[in-house]
């Protein structure tokens, strides 16, 4: 894993951002990046995230964003944080509470991409520049971190190709149920999917999951098998572990066992994986990502340049070259569970492999 090039530190130089309009405005921006320029460590960090109903969220972005920040500033940052959960008109609330609470930077992983734009535009107008984190949210971002993820459909698709193995022929009927059309990761995640599938099976169904929910994967599954065949469907693309869940629970109903993929390498993906339930899921290690949101959040609120944090550029429909960071990802299936999770301390062996997971944990090793 190429997780060393995402190790960086804030340079020095003043940021320099092209903006448009008024004399006013720019001189208002002006003053705000001297204001932020003469900032210390005491600085006030807004951290907002989409949901709760994926566990990385509570257990692995936020306490590892909280804890990169302190580092950075001698602990001496305040971190404000708030949870969506799911609902966009309760996030932008959330960004207006940040705004009149004054922080001096702004993380945000957005519910809806395209609905936090106004949020966003808010914000920047206060002084606030803003960090994307995960979800590129449009409106003018300042930075932005994710994983590739197109890279990651791809993984997904190309495993699920392995999984099948002679089977994958065009005449073989597959499941493709992707995440939410209100994410653009889904988006990519579905393009890097159909690039590895398209020509090589046949896509007999394909669904687009509202908020990700496990339950309306569950459904969907129940509504494909119903129209498909349980016995003519050879495997599913599910885009992340949450509605793998689901959809395994909807497969078993039927009596089925098909390879499923997923995405997040949440422990109940984990398990399932060595149950042999679920075939594989994408690791993506949260720390690099974590890391690059906080080191570039305490760059912008102290007005220094992010040329030594941010060697990517990405673009959106608002705003073009947004300094970026790139996280790579990794197939997870259960040869590598050792060297990955375990290795990297996400979860023990003990977490993994409980009483109803010992035997199969044992038969792969896992002790």
């Amino acid at each position: 894993m190429r997780r060393a090039a995402f190790a960086v530190a804030a340079g020095a130089m003043a940021v320099s951002m092209a903006a448009c309009g008024s004399a006013k405005e720019s001189g208002d921006k002006a003053d705000s990046s001297k204001s932020a320029a003469a900032k210390g460590d005491d600085i006030k960090v807004g951290l907002l995230l989409p949901e709760n109903k994926t566990a990385r969220y509570e257990k692995f972005d936020r306490p590892l964003i909280e804890k990169k920040i302190k580092e950075l500033t001698n602990n001496k940052a305040t971190v404000q944080y708030n949870n969506a959960r799911q609902d966009a008109s309760l996030q932008a609330q959330q960004v207006d509470t940040m705004i009149t609470d004054k922080v001096d930077v702004l993380i945000v992983d957005a519910v809806d991409a395209k609905a936090i734009k106004n949020s966003v535009q808010k914000a920047v107008d206060a002084g606030i520049k803003v960090v994307a984190y995960d979800r590129l949210a449009e409106g003018p971002i300042s930075a932005y971190t994710s994983f590739d993820n197109e890279e990651v459909g791809k993984t997904q698709g190309e495993a699920l190709l392995t999984a099948l193995g002679d089977k994958a022929t065009k005449a073989t009927k597959i499941v493709m149920i992707n995440g939410s059309v209100t994410d653009p990761n889904a988006a990519q995640f579905k393009k890097g999917a159909h690039a590895a599938l398209d020509g090589k099976v046949t896509i007999a169904k394909e669904y687009d999951t509202p908020e990700w929910s496990p339950d309306n994967a569950n459904s969907e599954m129940e509504t494909a098998i119903s129209a498909v065949g349980a016995k003519k469907i050879a495997g599913v693309y599910s885009a992340n572990d949450g509605m793998a869940g689901g959809i395994i629970t909807a497969l078993k109903a039927a009596g089925v066992s098909v390879p499923v993929t997923g995405q997040d390498a949440e422990l109940a993906g984990v398990q399932r994986i060595v149950a042999g339930d679920q075939y594989m899921s994408v690791y993506k290690p949260y720390a690099p990502e974590a890391d690059a949101a906080a080191e570039m959040a305490v760059a912008l609120a102290k007005g220094q340049s992010l040329g030594s944090v941010a060697k990517d550029k990405v673009s959106s429909s608002s705003v073009q070259d947004v300094p970026s960071v790139l996280v790579p990802v990794q197939s997870l299936t259960k040869d590598n569970i050792k060297d990955t999770v375990v290795k990297d301390g996400v979860y023990t062996v003990a977490d993994i492999c409980t009483a109803k997971y010992k035997s199969a944990c044992e038969a792969l090793g896992l002790k």
